[in-house]
């Protein structure tokens, strides 16, 4: 039995087994650590021992260390949930962050199955990425940080500023799901299939992804996260690629993720298999 926890800023999807077909999940708010990790180890202490833990986590992290770097959510600062968790649990942690964990599920059980170079990416509060290079996931100084790729911003077609804190008008910042928002007046689910915004938004997102072709050549990319639900945008986005690339490099497929809203607890669920 193997335990996972996708670590979100809202909430922590906590989950036993040994892969979809019997994944038993939970999900509890995030709060602060000091009441959130408590309710998590519960949890797990609930459903018997584990052999291993694999944890998904919000970003930044640092990874050697185990924990929670310069996030902007302030109470989890610093946190070192890995420490926290073994000591009250005594199982070998795995840790890595949310989106190198979802891209893992996808090679596992998903979309990415059978591939041996491709990206995951998830557009929803915030927009981060996992690249799978040669098999295996890519780590460097940190971890990859796709979501902050500075993108081209044609301030007369678009003259939002962008929302993210530290960038302002990364992709992050001008294709997230706050971002849509905060542009448009109104949640992105709202928007109806023939509005303006789906235009724009899959312009900023062929701009990241071309920039990732450019450097990773990966054979597919799996979109995930609440923006990408609207399923026009996949024919959006393909074309818009297509276009940007200009046939210098092929783009790879884009498709939606394989295990949809599971793909990060799976994914932490690989994090926990290969910890063992």
């Amino acid at each position: 039995m193997l335990g996972a926890i996708e670590a979100g800023g809202t909430k922590f999807v906590c989950g036993v087994g040994t892969g979809p077909d019997d994944l038993i999940a939970a999900t509890i708010p995030t709060v602060t650590p000091e009441i959130t990790l408590p309710a998590v180890a519960e949890f797990f202490t609930r459903h018997g021992a584990l052999e291993a833990l694999g944890i998904g986590s919000f970003g930044p992290i640092d990874r050697a260390e185990g924990l929670i770097a310069n996030t902007p959510k302030e109470a989890w600062r610093g946190c070192g949930i890995v420490a926290e968790l073994m000591s009250r649990l005594q199982v070998p942690i795995a840790f890595d962050t949310d989106v190198n964990a979802a891209a893992l599920g996808e090679a596992r059980w998903g979309a990415g199955r059978g591939l041996r170079d491709f990206v995951y990416l998830t557009v929803g509060t915030g927009i981060g990425g996992g690249a799978v290079v040669n098999g295996s996931l890519v780590h460097g100084l940190v971890h990859p940080e796709m979501g902050h790729l500075m993108v081209p911003h044609d301030r007369v077609r678009d003259p939002f500023p962008g929302c993210c804190p530290y960038h302002g008008n990364c992709l992050e910042g001008l294709a997230s799901g706050p971002a849509l928002r905060a542009r448009w007046g109104a949640p992105p689910e709202s928007l109806p299939d023939d509005h303006p915004a789906w235009e724009l938004e899959a312009h900023y997102l062929a701009s990241g992804l071309a920039s990732i072709a450019y450097v990773l050549a990966p054979q597919r990319f799996i979109l995930g996260g609440g923006v990408i639900r609207q399923e026009r945008l996949f024919s959006l986005i393909g074309g818009e690629l297509t276009r940007l690339l200009s046939g210098y490099v092929q783009p790879g497929d884009v498709v939606a993720a394989g295990l949809g809203s599971r793909a990060g607890v799976l994914g932490a669920l690989a994090l926990a298999e290969m910890g063992i």
